[in-house]
């Protein structure tokens, strides 16, 4: 491309960067040993810069500021002038990060996250950057990931996961794991050892490892070194971290091309032997194993010792060996193989909302319907609509109808109860003729979402047949796995 022209429209922008993306990814499909130089000048080209302003000022963390006080959603009709100084900067090799500033938020388990928030520059040369490296990397990374990954969603990991679960392909036990604090502990030697392997062009190593060491502010005030890890809350983080986890991936990878064609594996499973399948969804992984209990066991010092080199350590706490009769939860699913005919003993893999995910939703209702949260009954619906509706698209997919009627029940009487809050003096006769005709709840031309509306419906599986956005099929050489 040619970095001295000027600012493209928008359109145009997207059709350029798309265009060079998939060169990139169709040379590193090509050659899996290429190293890639001269990518400085993809990542301060102005189609590129404009491509990644634009995701970053529509991405939802447009509200919130880095430690220089700015939040993207504030530039506006400052973006070009701030794009051109970008660029300037970049040209001339000034470009320094900022400071993440700390954000603490609680997890479900109970613990604190800390996510770093970049500067709004920053963000848009982390975008830039993430624009040109993951169509290089995509071509390297294997079909068992499936977090944040272009076109990859965790449905795809729990289909992954039914399949190779069923009593068709029997794979029984289930070593679940989980890496403590994955994202602070990645070794950066380790994990530039890895990029480097792809990009020879020393600027872009200079920005990328610039990254990784811009230190934190704390919500103390405190600068803090960052020595290890990729911030949380980095729009380069993601990427960052599955390079690094992809050494998991590779191990399983070639322990089961070991195993060569499927006839021997099918020989070496009838002498005992074990084979093993991962499916991993950022550090969050489970490996499905057809041998016994202890082939199961023996992965803890077996995928700790391929964890070691990156610094990285599974958690004691969230890691454990289970059979699959016995069920266990993954990505907010209880995935479990159940008996779903008496009279022949058949059995099926089972996959629905976990307690965790169903006591969490009704956790956000419960909080959405107390009577001092909202002004009008039109207020709470319009909060109250996105939360039911995300939660059951996102397990539609599975075997929740009865749960999808226990939340819609759940909901439908909290606000019952909002409404005899609000309105002390009408009795529950009043209350229905005046704000519930037919026992429908609306109001200011908002309904409220019904999850028993909601059609459930088996998930495609798409096995290795998931194409990146620079591919219309799926990459070369990846056969489907067999049974």
């Amino acid at each position: 491309m040619n970095t001295g022209d000027p600012w493209p429209d928008l359109d145009e922008a997207e059709h350029r960067v798309l265009v060079m993306q998939r060169k990139l990814h169709r040379w590193a499909v090509a050659d899996p040993g290429r190293r890639f130089d001269d990518l400085a000048n993809l990542v301060y080209d102005p189609a590129f810069l404009l491509v990644a302003w634009t995701r970053v000022r529509g991405n939802k963390g447009a509200r919130t500021a880095g430690v220089d006080g700015v939040t993207p959603r504030s530039v506006g009709t400052g973006a070009p002038e701030m794009l051109d100084r970008l660029r300037d900067v970049l040209k001339a090799g000034r470009f320094v990060p900022a400071r993440v500033r700390q954000k603490s938020i609680p997890k479900a388990s109970g613990k604190i996250r800390h996510l770093g928030i970049p500067t709004t520059d920053d963000r848009v040369v982390q975008a830039a950057l993430k624009l040109v490296l993951e169509p290089i990397f995509e071509a390297d990374f294997r079909p068992c990931s499936y977090g944040f990954r272009p076109r990859r969603r965790a449905q795809d990991a729990i289909a992954e996961i039914h399949y190779l679960a069923s009593p068709t392909r029997n794979y029984e036990w289930v070593f679940e794991a989980d890496i403590a604090a994955c994202f602070d502990e990645i070794d950066h030697t380790a994990l530039m050892g890895r990029v480097s392997g792809r990009v020879g062009d020393k600027r872009v190593l200079g920005w990328v490892k610039a990254f990784l060491r811009a230190g934190v502010l704390t919500e103390d005030g405190i600068n803090r070194e960052t020595i290890t890890g990729t911030p949380q809350g980095g729009i380069l983080s993601p990427l960052l971290a599955n390079i690094a986890l992809s050494v998991l991936d590779e191990h399983f990878a070639a322990k089961w091309a070991a195993l060569g064609p499927e006839w021997t594996r099918a020989k070496h499973r009838r002498s005992g032997g074990a084979v093993m399948k991962l499916v991993r969804y950022a550090d969050d992984f489970v490996v499905l194993i057809h041998g016994q209990r202890r082939d199961a066991e023996a992965l803890w010092d077996e995928v700790g010792a391929v964890l070691t080199p990156m610094g990285l350590r599974l958690s004691v706490e969230k890691t454990r060996v289970t059979h699959i009769d016995e069920g266990f939860d993954f990505l907010g699913w209880r995935i479990q193989r159940r008996t779903w005919s008496g009279r022949t003993g058949k059995k099926a893999i089972y996959t629905y909302p976990s307690k965790k995910s169903l006591a969490s939703v009704t956790a956000k209702v419960r909080t959405l319907t107390r009577r001092a949260m909202h002004r009008t009954l039109a207020d709470l619906l319009r909060r109250l609509n996105p939360v039911l509706r995300g939660w059951c698209s996102y397990f539609r997919h599975g075997v929740s109808s009865r749960t999808f009627g226990y939340v819609d029940h759940f909901a439908f009487w909290r606000i019952v109860g909002w409404l005899r809050k609000r309105h002390v003096g009408l009795n529950m006769h009043t209350l229905v003729r005046r704000y519930l005709p037919g026992w429908q709840i609306r109001a200011g031309g908002i309904e409220m979402f019904r999850p028993t509306a909601i059609a459930i419906e088996r998930y495609r599986y798409r096995g290795t047949k998931i194409p990146t956005p620079w591919s219309s099929a799926a990459t070369p050489g990846t056969p489907a796995p067999a049974a």
